[in-house]
């Protein structure tokens, strides 16, 4: 390929540190595909004579059904799956095949395969983010009404409704989303034809290779084109946010999984056991999701460390732009599929939640509130109240409900029986109908609106 200008060849620690074709082997549909527009283009504008495009063509066609078929047979020699896919049209049509790299580079040619790969990545993992919610949407609409405590600090702060909390996943799956949808748009253009970083002298119509790749336009700027991997940034940044969501659930699922709290049991095909314990069932499937996320961080990383202070154009550290692209790719998906399977199939246990809710003063607040209602105290003052109330009650080993009123008034004497009213959790619950609240009449608005954003 390059021989020309040296005298020796490489040595086999050369061959095997320069050889990228152990991992680009996955771009190999991207890259014929780009080949083909390419030539169909080189034909159109009568750079190539059209006999010569179309035994290109058929040739490319016919390595895209070997490939698929039996996979790319790798060749160090041959580094990269560009020069693969040459090699092999060069058996098939012969010298004629020499022809589909006219006006194009290595650099240009990679730049449009790899964007290629990840736009398409992105549309996978939004796929499996819109499975994701809607089994969220699914379980959050059966348990609207189900009461569990609200935790901060992981301490008992205010009851909420289990679909409330599965919402909340909702909303940060549905910012990822939007994260990879923005990605898309700002990568979405094609690099194809900027050659190797300073365009080409030849007639071609970069226009006409976007559009047969779907790209909304050509890049505008040829060094930009061949050095730019912030497509590949962009992925892995709404990657890592999307896998630090999903570590978030699952830690949320081996919490409760675990006997202190009893809320949920994993489905078995998402568990293991001991080997020397029988009687355990080991949340394995969430604690994955949950280190992957570590890997898929460390994967931003490397590429932004590679990335950094490269001048342009292109420089071969670019070639190591690709593995961690790859691994967040292969770990994101699988996290996804895990994390659906278990939404779909776990088993709340919603007595335990409840009996855990009504612990803790978890309607403290609804008292300072009533406080602030009907005896019109500045918050402040009624906050204070409250919290001698608790202590009164801690005291006494009992729940708010369970003082009498007498208890409460040798607090203070403004308050009334109207206060029984607020102390149980229901009653905390359904009052949350602020927009976005627990209240199960807000929840239920919000599945029936984010069901609809969903199918729109």
């Amino acid at each position: 390929m390059w021989g020309g200008r040296f005298a020796d060849g490489p040595s086999s620690i050369m061959r095997e540190i320069n050889a990228s074709i152990p991992f680009d082997k996955k771009l190999w549909r991207q890259d014929i595909r780009a080949s083909l527009a390419h030539v169909a283009m080189l034909a159109e504008q009568q750079i190539i004579d059209r006999d010569d495009a179309t035994q290109i063509i058929n040739g490319l066609n016919q390595i895209a059904q070997e490939f698929e078929a039996g996979g790319v047979t790798e060749d160090l020699d041959l580094e990269d799956i560009h020069m693969h896919v040459e090699a092999r049209l060069t058996e098939i049509v012969g010298p004629v095949a020499g022809k589909l790299h006219t006006a194009r580079s290595r650099n240009d040619q990679v730049a449009t395969d790899f964007k290629l790969w990840v736009r398409d990545a992105v549309d996978v993992v939004s796929d499996g983010l819109a499975a994701l919610q809607q089994a969220l949407l699914g379980r959050a609409e059966a348990h609207a009404d189900t009461i569990m405590p609200g935790f901060t600090h992981l301490q008992s702060a205010q009851p909420v409704t289990l679909g409330h909390h599965l919402m909340a996943y909702f909303e940060m799956f549905d910012r990822d989303r939007s994260r990879f949808a923005d990605a898309r748009v700002r990568m979405n253009y094609s690099p194809l034809g900027a050659a190797a970083l300073a365009g080409t002298g030849f007639a071609i119509d970069r226009v006409q290779t976007s559009q047969m790749l779907d790209f909304e336009a050509p890049t505008a700027n040829s060094l930009d084109s061949v050095s730019d991997r912030d497509f590949a940034l962009d992925y892995l940044m709404a990657a890592t946010q999307c896998s630090l969501h999903l570590s978030r659930l699952a830690e949320e699922f081996i919490i409760w999984a675990s006997q202190p709290f009893g809320f949920i049991d994993l489905p078995d095909r998402f568990s293991t056991g001991s080997s020397i314990m029988p009687q355990k069932r080991n949340p394995d499937a969430a604690e994955l999701v949950r280190g992957h996320s570590g890997r898929i961080a460390g994967c931003l990383n490397a590429l932004i460390i590679t990335m950094k202070g490269l001048p342009l154009a292109y420089s071969k550290d670019m070639q190591d732009d690709k593995p961690p692209v790859f691994d967040a790719h292969d770990l994101l998906g699988l996290s996804l599929a895990a994390m659906t399977g278990m939404i779909e199939d776990v088993k709340f246990n919603p007595d335990r939640m409840r009996t855990l809710a009504e612990s803790g003063f978890s309607t403290a607040t609804d008292f300072a509130d009533w406080l602030v209602r009907e005896a019109k105290l500045p918050f402040r003052e009624a906050h204070h109240i409250t919290g001698a109330v608790v202590q009164l009650a801690e005291k006494q080993g009992c729940t708010l409900s369970e003082l009498t009123l007498e208890q409460y008034q040798s607090i203070d004497s403004r308050i009334t029986k109207g206060v029984f009213d607020v102390l149980s959790v229901d009653a905390s619950v359904a009052s949350r109908s602020s927009y976005g609240g627990t209240a199960p009449e807000q929840v239920r608005a919000q599945i029936a609106k984010a069901r609809n954003s969903l199918e729109d």
